[in-house]
């Protein structure tokens, strides 16, 4: 009985880090398609709340951490499916959840729709149109969204994200779906476009570790949470000066 009580109250990061340190490194995925997540600072460094969070994450495992990085989210997702990265930050969805487990969300982010200034759309509402051609990032979580719920318009797939606009131009097509905040920046790079008002959608953005790997998905929960909690997540997105993401609802304990 002592033998068996001692083993339910072993330290759980011993799970996590056998899951996640496999390797004698834990292994984080790095987005730089998503702008939100992570960009490169003036001297090439990763930067940014999933790096951050990676990190912090590694040191109080005890583990040395290699940021691998990515340019789309579907690059990233196929990266936990194979087993080359031991943890990612990438967008909750119900397709993506066949392939891995998943944290609650530390931050919430907008999907938001990019028009020409001569467009006649003018509510997001108007965009499901047969005739209507919306640019997308390749396996992104707008574009598995919109991939379930757009029934008249037609998707056109950029290689990543930061490249949906430029196809939006280039191919002269009606719409770009993307990350408010990269098509903000887009507008200001391209001139002559304007975002729909509002949003179509809400980026729950969260940790995914590879299927079956619940033992590090319940420590890194309690470890969001904290983060969330303890102004961790609040503090990294303001010292990396992003704005209109907010941090998601802490969750209570059940």
């Amino acid at each position: 009985m002592l033998v068996g009580c001692a083993a339910t109250r072993r330290d759980p990061r011993a799970g996590a880090i056998a899951e996640l340190g496999s390797t004698g490194t834990l292994r984080a995925a790095i987005n730089f398609g998503n702008p939100i997540l992570a960009s490169r600072g003036a001297d090439g460094a990763p930067r940014g709340v999933s790096v951050d969070l990676a990190r912090e994450a590694a040191r109080r495992l005890g583990l040395a951490v290699e940021l691998i990085p990515f340019s789309s989210a579907g690059s990233v997702v196929d990266a936990v499916k194979t087993r080359t990265v031991d943890l990612a930050f990438v967008a909750i969805d119900p397709v993506r959840a066949a392939d891995m487990e998943y944290t609650a969300p530390y931050v919430i982010i907008e999907g938001a729709y990019l028009v020409r200034n001569d467009s006649p759309l003018r509510r997001n509402e108007d965009v499901d149109r047969a005739g209507t051609r919306i640019a997308v990032g390749r396996g992104s979580a707008y574009d598995l969204f919109l991939t379930r719920e757009i029934k008249s318009a037609t998707l056109v797939r950029a290689a990543t994200s930061p490249a949906v606009t430029d196809l939006f131009l280039s191919q002269n097509l009606e719409v770009a779906a993307g990350v408010k905040q990269q098509l903000e920046a887009d507008a200001k790079r391209v001139g002559d476009v304007r975002l729909l008002p509002g949003r179509f959608m809400v980026i729950e953005q969260a940790i995914g570790v590879p299927k079956g790997r619940t033992a590090a998905q319940a420590w890194l929960g309690g470890f969001i949470e904290e983060m969330k909690a303890s102004g961790f997540v609040a503090a990294s997105l303001q010292r990396h000066g992003i704005e209109g993401a907010a941090v998601a609802p802490t969750r209570t304990a059940t």
